[in-house]
């Protein structure tokens, strides 16, 4: 609650925190306008494979061009500007750099991003989730020996959720469950690109004006993203995972802390202390009252009659037993709230949220059946979903995690519906994503 007073003084001290970012796409935009006017936050250098795509981000973000136009990182520096370069390793390996937000999206460059950060000092927000649930709990190991921050980027929902389960633990209740709203109904699971934009109604007009991803935009609608951040919540928290996943309940503000509770006690949940995600439509296609599609929650039951009584006395919104209640958050600030993780990782030596250990794991998915030859496509594709499962029974099975199932050649048909094994693709052992992810699957194999 202090943060802010901790930026003045560190600014007035030794000047703004000194940044790196690694991507400018839109999560990448939505910082950078708030980085505009943040007096304690230097973004240093953007690193874009196209220069481009950086200016470009910076001009729509609101930023003056002479505030980008610095022509080397040292210059930037010096002056208080912005430097755009085309290589990661050199943002990375500047030394006046604290820390770096790795943007990319892609599981494989966010790892080799993320190891080099540690390797250089650099503390590292990852806002690339997707590496994280492949790899994270190695990341976050090496970070700590090297004695830097690897965290969860605050303003994205997996971050917000692990806030709230630790406000629940810090106060003394049990946690139930926690999670976040979309939208979802059983049939997008097999969305694809094509009809990506039929299930999310944009008009051509809207697709015209607007910077959109056909395939980033499926994995939201196919249940995969959803996916990938109850895995990053699980390994961040220790809750596990249902057996069967997730089950997209629809429910809202008014009535989670009823249907996401154990289903002996009238919810749907398989396990208390657990993750879920709570649909903003009704199976029918119909929405569901006061969704939370933009939203997190966590709930939670007291675990005294006392408490019972004060949940009644103070007006806490609570199942028929009165024990079960929730706390939610109606909606995100995604990149625009990622102030919060450079200020506490630099200032604190604190990380809003990271693994805890290897909880939960992304199973990739048959979409349809699949024929021996055919290359994966990964997140969002034609071809595989991603689906919730335990870390054991994912080390159990061999199943393929879904960060790796992306340009890798298929040796045995799949049929629809059943998860890719590491036995049926071929991949290239020496790839470094494929070498930590096999370092994180040896060690808790052992572990167990």
């Amino acid at each position: 609650m202090n943060l802010y007073s901790l930026m003045r003084q560190r600014a007035e001290k030794s000047g703004p925190i000194r940044v790196g970012l690694i991507g400018a796409g839109k999560f990448a935009s939505m910082f950078l306008t708030q980085a505009s006017r943040a007096q304690g936050i230097h973004v240093v250098g953007i690193a874009e494979l196209n220069p481009e795509i950086g200016r470009a981000a910076l001009k729509k973000t609101g930023w003056a061009e002479e505030r980008y136009d610095a022509k080397t990182l040292d210059e930037a520096c010096k002056t208080g500007k912005t430097a755009i370069v085309a290589s990661s390793d050199d943002l990375i390996k500047f030394a006046p750099v604290e820390v770096i937000l790795e943007v990319t999206g892609n599981p494989v460059v966010g790892t080799a991003h993320a190891l080099k950060c540690i390797e250089n000092g650099k503390h590292i927000v990852m806002v690339n989730v997707e590496a994280d649930c492949m790899v994270g709990p190695i990341l976050a190991e090496r970070a700590r020996k090297a004695g830097v921050v690897y965290a969860m980027a605050y303003g994205d929902q997996p971050a917000l959720i692990c806030e709230l389960v630790d406000w629940c633990r810090t106060v003394g209740f049990e946690v139930v469950c926690a999670g976040k709203g979309t939208k979802y109904l059983p049939e997008y699971s097999k969305s694809t690109p094509d009809t990506v934009w039929d299930h999310y109604g944009f008009t051509r007009e809207q697709l015209a004006k607007g910077d959109f991803n056909p395939k980033m935009f499926n994995s939201f609608l196919d249940g995969t993203k959803s996916a990938i951040e109850m895995v990053a919540v699980a390994n961040g928290t220790g809750l596990i995972p249902q057996d069967e996943g997730l089950f997209f309940p629809p429910a809202g503000a008014n009535d989670i802390q009823k249907i996401l509770v154990p289903k002996a006690d009238g919810g749907v949940l398989t396990r208390s202390g657990t993750v879920e995600i709570c649909s903003c439509l009704n199976r029918d296609g119909s929405p569901v009252e006061r969704d939370l599609r933009w939203g997190v929650y966590v709930t939670f039951k007291a675990l005294t009659d006392y408490a019972v009584q004060c949940f009644s006395e103070y007006g806490i919104v609570t199942d028929e037993s009165g024990r079960y209640a929730s706390l939610y958050r109606p909606y995100h600030m995604i990149g625009m709230e990622l102030g919060v993780s450079i200020a506490s990782a630099v200032l604190r030596g604190e990380a809003t949220g990271s693994p805890v250990g290897f909880i939960g794991d992304v199973a990739s998915v048959a979409k349809r059946d699949l024929k021996a030859g055919e290359v994966l496509d990964g997140e969002g594709g034609y071809m595989v979903f991603g689906k919730v499962t335990s870390a054991g029974t994912s080390l159990k099975n061999g199943l393929l995690p879904l960060g790796l199932a992306h340009g890798v050649k298929l040796k045995n048909p799949i049929a629809e519906g059943k998860a890719v094994r590491w036995d049926d693709v071929e991949f290239d052992a020496s790839l470094q994503a494929v070498t930590i992810r096999k370092e994180l699957e040896q060690r808790f194999k052992n572990a167990g």
